[in-house]
């Protein structure tokens, strides 16, 4: 047995709705503006950039409940709804007619943003990381498998805050469906089980205050409610 000079970090595990068992998280990715009014809104051509993605680290997941603290570093907290892929199978160059099968499961997140520090990184041509990696920067709900509930193309994905709507889409507005997204990561990398893949939010991406309440959910899939800590 290994001997370790402190006690490992306890493993990230999403739980499984309707079970006792849990998904122990190995990776997030993130797929970058998936949504074409999304990309307009963030200053990009949907009918140009193929698809791109950034991750977060494992540890950055948290439940999509209770109270999250408002990050350090930034005054410009921003929320990002998405539909999360549970990859229950390992793979690589996977063709998009193949992809749903390495699908486990779906869950609802929210990609937390520093968008005052992504502008920078963005003016100064720096990666994301700061901006997009922080701490409870993942919160999700639990993971529904698709056994269940299916592969869900079409529905609505909505949040809230303070019960005033800000974000509102539908799953088939995607640019690049589940399918392809599976693909095209899997031609950068070995998917394996555990890993997550945040599939891209719609349009109305904004602000959250120190005290906001937030709600939101994917039509057949989850919803969820937490808020933003006052201190």
């Amino acid at each position: 047995m290994a001997e370790y000079i402190f006690a490992p970090s306890p493993v990230t595990a999403v739980p499984i709705a309707g079970s006792t068992a849990s998904f122990p998280v190995r990776r997030v990715f993130c797929v970058g503006r998936n949504y074409a009014d999304h990309a307009r809104e963030m200053g990009a051509n949907p009918d140009r950039e193929p698809p791109f993605f950034f991750t977060k680290p494992a540890d950055a997941v948290v439940p999509a409940a209770g109270t999250l603290a408002y990050p350090m570093l930034t005054e410009d907290l921003h929320h990002e709804i998405e539909m999360v892929i549970a990859i229950g199978k390992e793979g690589s160059r996977i063709d998009p007619k193949n992809a749903l099968d390495y699908v486990l499961g779906y869950s609802v997140g929210v990609d937390l943003t520093r968008r005052d520090l992504q502008a920078i990184a963005k003016k100064m041509s720096r990666p994301w990381d700061w901006a997009k990696g922080f701490d409870e920067s993942a919160p999700v709900t639990p993971i529904h498998l698709a056994e269940k509930i299916g592969h869900p193309g079409t529905g609505k994905i909505w949040l809230s805050v303070n019960g005033e709507t800000k974000q509102t889409g539908d799953l088939a507005d995607m640019i690049w469906p589940v399918a392809d997204i599976i693909s095209h990561v899997s031609h950068a990398v070995v998917i394996k089980p555990g890993d997550l893949i945040f599939s891209g939010t719609p349009a109305g991406v904004g602000a959250l205050k120190r005290g906001d309440k937030v709600t939101g959910g994917v039509e057949g899939v989850a919803e969820f409610q937490f808020e933003i800590g006052k201190a």
